[in-house]
């Protein structure tokens, strides 16, 4: 009997051949007129209350508007629950994802002019096969229409030989726009054309200051102390498997509830990874105590996605006082992106906890559980800055680098805020390479006539971006 998630890839691949038979015989395929607006599917990971996919997403759509004008577009994304995008992403219909999506994506991918795949972790099966699947198999039934079919601000990384396998034979005529080049090596070894890139978080513009001030103040904050915000997560449940058996038990037997992430989909996790587990809560709630007793600082707990509830309140319990916590169920993303720019340092296993502080010049130290935050800090220079999530010890390491983060804390600003102009410039050429695409694909798309200036193709910078631009120019 075949493995669930095999049955999905076999799934997908049938979703693209019957969408390629169907485009061959020119039958219920939307195609793109001159004069309509532009139909564009943006597949990801909403739905979640994850704050950096939301972000990613809120600031992709504001530059494509920005590029080719609200009117000659028409958005539509996915999300996992709409309940939890509810207020995001003003004037983009959202379609609820189903857990089983091969028949789902063969029926909406039709429907549009052209995929852009959304989700930082595109392609690689640290997190769920699933996912990456889902995205490149809506990315494949674009591109075997013959309409745009666009990865944008992506990574790649490690994947099993099914995935790696589809990618290879189902992207040829995709873009994938990554946002390191460890990631577009991966991908050019499997024959998929790339483009340099970034993130798409720089530019985002979070909620004012002073609420988040006056959230601070409401959890005991006063006002004058520096302010350290830990992000943990917990870095050895991955990947998540959909199991039948599991779900099966579950339902009738209530067992593997703690394994559970939703629908038939559970994490992966044994003995071991508990006790990896438990050693980096440890060596977390350790670093920061040290951290609070040795400069007096106020210390939060910031959960950027709704998962790291737990390991936010495992990280409280081994402190031994009181600590307030942000969790992302409780605080949308512009109230929790502003929190973290209001920091004066951030810790964190979430790769957008520390990229959403940025923007302010928040000194951050990583502690990483794959490549993602390693090329971060490797591309801005902070290697010594760096921690695996499997590290021991790692309680007082840790806390000798926020005690010197603290005491160099103006370079290290200066330094985080010089890293923004060559990210933005990067994210320009992003939006221009995109255009380049579109172009390639509908020539009869009304483009603009501007200059290829990097402020042409940002979203508006917020006020505060523009001054701290000022300070390293």
């Amino acid at each position: 009997m075949r493995d669930p998630e095999t049955l999905l890839f076999y799934g997908m691949d049938a979703a693209v051949e019957a969408a390629g038979l169907r485009y061959a015989l020119a039958k219920e395929v939307t195609t793109y007129r001159p004069g309509q607006p532009l139909k564009l599917l943006l597949a990801g990971y909403a739905g979640t209350r994850n704050t950096g996919g939301d972000v990613r997403v809120e600031e992709m759509i504001r530059q494509f508007r920005r590029i080719f004008g609200d009117r000659n577009m028409e958005l539509t994304m996915f999300t996992i629950d709409p309940k939890l995008t509810a207020g995001y992403h003003r004037r983009v219909r959202q379609l609820q994802l189903p857990t089983v999506f091969p028949k789902f994506l063969y029926e909406e991918c039709s429907r549009h002019h052209g995929v852009v795949a959304c989700e930082g972790s595109m392609f690689k099966s640290k997190f769920a096969n699933a996912l990456s699947t889902m995205m490149g198999g809506a990315m494949a039934i674009a591109a075997v229409e013959g309409k745009l079919s666009v990865g944008y601000g992506g990574e790649a990384g490690a994947m099993d030989p099914p995935l790696q396998d589809f990618i290879r034979r189902r992207l040829q005529q995709s873009l994938v726009i990554c946002r390191n080049s460890a990631s577009q090596r991966i991908l050019e070894n499997l024959g998929v054309r790339t483009g340099p890139g970034t993130d798409t978080a720089w530019t985002f513009r979070c909620g004012p200051a002073e609420q988040a001030e006056a959230q601070l103040r409401r959890a005991g904050w006063d006002g004058q102390r520096p302010v350290v915000a830990m992000a943990p997560i917990n870095p050895f449940w991955w990947p998540a498997r959909p199991d039948f058996v599991k779900a099966a038990v579950l339902r009738f037997q209530g067992q593997f509830r703690e394994e559970h992430y939703r629908d038939q989909i559970f994490h992966s996790w044994s003995a071991e990874d508990q006790e990896r587990y438990d050693a980096y809560i440890e060596g977390m709630a350790q670093a920061l105590h040290i951290h609070v007793e040795r400069s007096g600082c106020f210390p939060i707990l910031v959960g950027s996605e709704r998962l790291d509830r737990q390991a936010c309140n495992d990280v409280a319990e081994r402190l031994g006082f009181d600590v307030p916590m942000f969790i992302s169920d409780d605080y949308d993303m512009f109230e929790l992106v502003a929190l973290l720019r209001r920091c004066s340092m951030v810790v964190a296993s979430r790769y957008h906890a520390i990229v959403n502080s940025m923007p302010a010049g928040v000194p951050s130290i990583g502690v990483t559980m794959d490549e993602r935050i390693t090329n971060l800090f490797m591309a801005r220079g902070h290697g010594d800055d760096l921690f695996h999530a499997d590290a021991r010890p790692l309680g007082e390491p840790l806390s000798e680098r926020m005690w010197h983060a603290h005491k160099e804390h103006e370079r290290l600003r200066q330094e985080t805020l010089s890293f923004l102009p060559s990210q933005l410039e990067v994210m320009a050429k992003m939006g221009m390479d995109f255009e380049d695409e579109l172009r390639r694909i509908y020539p009869d798309f009304p483009f603009r006539d501007v200059p290829r200036t990097t402020e042409q193709y940002l979203p508006e910078l917020s006020p505060e971006l523009q001054q701290r631009l000022t300070e390293v120019a």
